[in-house]
C-alpha cells in the first residue's frame, strides 16, 4: 500500500505537469506558426509591401497615360503629339527629318 502511495504521489502531478506542458506547448506552436502567428504575421507585411509598391508603378502609368490622352483630346489637341502619333502609325517620315538607322 505505502509503494503505491508513493508511486501516486509520484506520477499524478508527473502526468498533469506533462498534460499542461503538452497543451502549453501547443497554443505557443500556433501563436509562431499558426495561420495567424507571428511569422505569418511577417509574411504578410512583406506580401503588403510588394504590392503597394506594384500598385504605385500602375498608378504613375496609368497619370502618364491618361496625360498623353489628354493632350489628344478635341477641345486641345497639341499639334507635335497629333503628328508624332500619326508617322508612328502610317510609318511614314516628313523630308526634313534626320534618320538614324541602328543596329540591332
Amino acid at each position: 500500500m505505502v509503494k503505491r502511495r508513493r508511486l501516486r504521489a509520484f506520477l499524478i502531478p508527473l502526468v498533469l505537469y506533462c498534460v499542461s506542458g503538452a497543451v502549453s506547448s501547443y497554443f505557443v506552436w500556433h501563436a509562431v506558426n499558426g495561420n495567424r502567428g507571428l511569422k505569418t504575421k511577417e509574411e504578410h507585411r512583406l506580401q503588403i509591401s510588394a504590392l503597394q509598391s506594384e500598385r504605385d508603378a500602375l498608378v504613375s502609368g496609368r497619370t502618364a497615360l491618361e496625360r498623353r490622352i489628354a493632350m489628344l483630346r478635341a477641345e486641345s489637341v497639341e499639334r507635335d503629339i497629333l503628328e508624332e502619333e500619326a508617322r508612328v502609325l502610317l510609318g511614314r517620315v516628313h523630308r526634313n527629318d534626320v534618320v538614324v538607322f541602328l543596329p540591332k
